[in-house]
């Protein structure tokens, strides 16, 4: 075992890193020579062909949308900036969207970091970079002016300090064990409205079970239960609504006793031994392909549906796991999977993780992992706030990053020695962010200028939905 630093020797490393890079230097937005088009271009490659235009066409209904689809122009960026040299796996796209609620095992709901598609070691300030510009951005989108922006950002990056400052005085089981509950947000929720909110989240998650997505997504058909085509969004993978093209023959559900048995018999030796168990008791229904999200669309994502003995659903998400855009510019050492990549970092970073998370090698060599679809999974519609609802959530996205990395990193108390007590760093990141979000604003229009010459093809969800009628 490696000999064990005093707490005065990791807070003199943590001050030492100012050394390295001045808290006020925080501020530089990065190297931005490059082709915002032609890295987005980049990014595209391997995904499903007649997937990339609806990827585009969900990034280019405003800059908010843009920059939640970009996440590796940002990374790019940031490979420019220095860092202070303490690192572990980040988020990687820690924005404002990527926070959400869900329950755990125990059926106790959680707020938490909940997407992990680009997790990697790197630097930590990375995930607090995008958190800020990101506020920035949305706010802008919402239409609040430079003062109360600026108080989003402030609060966040202020929120994260002080948490982390207080991370640095637990142990390491302390940190194990700390989890952000919406009983503890609402505790210390600073306004009305804004437990009235959370008690809303409480009941919308209560009713967000695999129960209910079986009833919206899947009829009964001579004893089996299928789901319903709803293109492009979801679609059985071989059938008369499928775009994969090429690609839509290796996962029929009439396959399974073939090559995607041998995927899932991977997935179950990546989990443990009782959950196997429980996956046992589970028959097969179905398999569609599913559309998510800004980023990940025309990546390979399936779900499939499965029943037990009492025909209640359990439906799995197989998410295709590519390389981070963090190891694109970051030189770290990860995992040789990138599924093991994305659940060991999700593990790591989350509080408590899926009963189900797990991951795979399919057919063509993509790598994928397994989590549970939709399991009292609930995200906030941050577009509906007002000001104090807006500076609440801020608060909570801080706290819930510095709980991430406290626990991921074990750096605590470094960082917490970096940061200090003071707003030098928060001053800085609010200048980042204002700087970034006017960055996000020319790339976006580089992004439209290409959409609109023909240079690349962007089509909306209603645009692919006309094409088929189901």
């Amino acid at each position: 075992m490696a000999e064990t630093q005093t707490i005065e020797e990791r807070q003199a490393a943590g001050r030492q890193a100012r050394e390295r890079v001045k808290r006020s230097d925080h501020r530089a937005v990065g190297n931005l020579d490059r082709d915002p088009v032609e890295l987005l271009q980049a990014n595209s490659k391997g995904r499903v062909d007649a997937l990339i235009p609806l990827r585009y066409g969900r990034m280019a209904v405003s800059p908010f949308t843009f920059f939640r689809g970009s996440a590796i122009l940002q990374a790019h960026d940031l490979s420019g900036t220095p860092n202070t040299g303490i690192t572990f796996p980040v988020c990687g796209d820690a924005h404002l969207l990527n926070f959400g609620g869900f329950a755990t095992p125990e059926r106790q709901l959680v707020f938490d970091l909940n997407d992990f598609d680009e997790v990697a070691p790197g630097p930590w300030e990375w995930d607090v970079k995008r958190l800020a510009a990101s506020f920035a951005i949305a706010g802008a989108h919402m239409g609040f002016s430079r003062g109360p922006i600026a108080d989003f950002v402030m609060t966040a990056v202020t929120e994260y300090r002080d948490r982390m400052n207080e991370y640095a005085q637990r142990s390491a089981l302390e940190l194990w064990y700390e989890v952000v509950t919406l009983d503890r947000m609402m505790e210390s929720a600073l306004t009305t409205e804004g437990r009235r909110l959370l008690q809303k989240v409480k009941d919308k998650a209560a009713a967000r079970t695999s129960e209910s997505a079986l009833r919206k997504m899947a009829v009964q058909h001579n004893g089996r239960w299928v789901m319903q085509d709803a293109p492009p969004v979801l679609f059985h993978l071989s059938g008369p609504n499928s775009l994969l093209g090429k690609h839509q023959s290796w996962a029929d559900t009439e396959a399974w006793k073939g090559k995607l048995a041998k995927v899932f018999d991977e997935y179950l030796t990546t989990i443990s031994s009782e959950r196997r168990e429980l996956l046992a008791q589970f028959e097969l229904q179905d398999i569609a392909f599913k559309v998510v999200g800004v980023g990940s669309v025309g990546t390979f994502c399936l779900v499939l549906l499965m029943v037990d003995g009492h025909d209640k659903p359990l439906f799995l998400q197989v998410k295709e796991a590519r390389q981070s855009v963090v190891a694109q510019f970051f030189d770290a050492k990860t995992h040789a999977h990138e599924g093991q990549r994305v659940v060991s970092g999700q593990r790591l970073l989350q509080a408590a993780s899926d009963l189900f998370l797990g991951w795979t090698t399919g057919p063509e060599g993509r790598q994928f992992y397994f989590r549970q679809l939709r399991d009292m999974k609930v995200s906030a519609d941050v577009e509906r706030f007002d000001s104090p609802l807006l500076k609440g959530y801020a608060r909570f996205c801080g706290w819930t990053l510095a709980r991430a990395h406290a626990k991921a990193g074990g750096k605590a108390v470094e960082i917490a020695a970096y940061l200090g007590s003071g707003e030098q760093f928060a001053q800085a990141l609010t200048e980042y962010a204002f700087a970034y979000a006017e960055q996000n604003e020319k790339d976006y229009r580089v992004f439209i200028k290409a959409c609109r010459s023909g240079e690349i093809e962007a089509r909306s969800d209603e645009d692919m939905a006309a094409d088929f009628r189901i």
